[in-house]
């Protein structure tokens, strides 16, 4: 069965009106959201990425910089002067093989550790950084990471307390679970994946699907960011951002299917489980606490609104 949406994420939208936001990795799946809401909440928002976008923003100003130079993050802080730092830049990949493993650390670790430098010369400037729902953690029963990824982000995270308790960087951390939604345009997520392959009447390649996860909507977890970025009770935190609810990966194909209503079932186990996956869930409790956040989109719909995407996308050629 797929969550059920619940109350309306967020108990109220903060207002950002006169306010300076600092986007890391503004071109990606959730950055780009992320700056887009921010706008729309009233925020002057400044983007970061490695190179410039593709298409032209509607309103923020850009800033290209390489987050693993110190002096450029520095510059980039420094002009735009930010009241809040989303952090939201890294290499994300959950690959389990050592070619991954110099490239995480350089561009998930050490971007961190060079946002989080940048902020200690700016008394007060807040910091918040996406963590990963595969660090060790109350949830997960304090599994080790079982991934380059999640290694870098449990050493992120170790770093950004080290800076508050000796700097007092004022630092948040949300661990979102499985992130998916209308604008994931790296094909070679799950949902994506699947969707597109449906769409060109192919068959998609799929392991057994028994790992359980966590899908949370991705304007829910933009929604608990924006929130989070004003939230003087979430200084210090690290707060789960999901919807408490477990869906194995085969039911969530299984019903990508029926929405789709493709011809044949799903061909489970063609392609081996990756090893040391751990199941995703999310203590939401509290992020409903702090922030009086909760996610609202239930998976069926969220699947509904994201097949809507990629389909009209998909006709268009784009």
């Amino acid at each position: 069965m797929s969550p059920q949406p619940s109350e309306p994420a967020g108990a109220e939208s903060p207002s950002w009106t006169g306010r300076r936001a600092l986007v890391t990795g503004a071109s990606g799946f959730i950055g780009s959201g992320l700056a887009r809401r921010l706008r729309e909440l009233g925020a002057e928002v400044h983007a970061v990425s490695r190179r410039p976008p593709d298409r032209p923003g509607q309103g923020e100003v850009w800033h290209t910089a390489d987050l693993r130079s110190a002096a450029s993050v520095q510059a980039v802080v420094d002009a735009a002067a930010p009241d809040v730092v989303f952090h939201l830049a890294a290499e994300v990949n959950g690959a389990r093989d050592p070619s991954v493993v110099l490239p995480t650390l350089e561009n998930t670790l050490v971007g961190t550790v060079n946002v989080l430098g940048a902020a200690a010369l700016r008394p007060g400037m807040r910091v918040l950084l996406c963590g990963s729902s595969e660090e060790p953690r109350p949830a997960n029963g304090q599994a080790p990471p079982p991934s380059p990824y999640a290694v870098a982000k449990w050493a992120a995270t170790g770093y950004a307390q080290l800076f508050q308790r000796l700097w007092d960087v004022p630092v948040v951390i949300l661990r979102p679970t499985m992130v998916y939604g209308p604008g994931q345009r790296d094909t070679g997520k799950l949902v994506p994946y699947v969707t597109l392959a449906l769409l060109c009447g192919e068959e998609p390649r799929l392991t057994s699907g028994t790992k359980p996860v966590d899908w949370v909507y991705v304007d829910d977890v933009i929604e608990a960011f924006a929130t989070a970025g004003l939230s003087d009770g979430a200084v210090g935190r690290i707060l789960d951002i999901g919807t408490g609810t477990q869906v194995p990966v085969r039911e969530a194909v299984e019903l990508l299917y029926r929405i789709m209503d493709a011809p044949s079932p799903p061909p489970f186990g063609a392609v081996a489980d990756r090893p040391l996956d751990i199941a995703q869930t999310a203590d939401i409790g509290p992020a409903a606490e702090v922030l009086g956040w909760r996610p609202s989109t239930g998976l069926e719909e969220g699947l509904r609104r994201t097949v809507r995407w990629y389909a009209e996308r998909h006709h268009r050629g784009e």
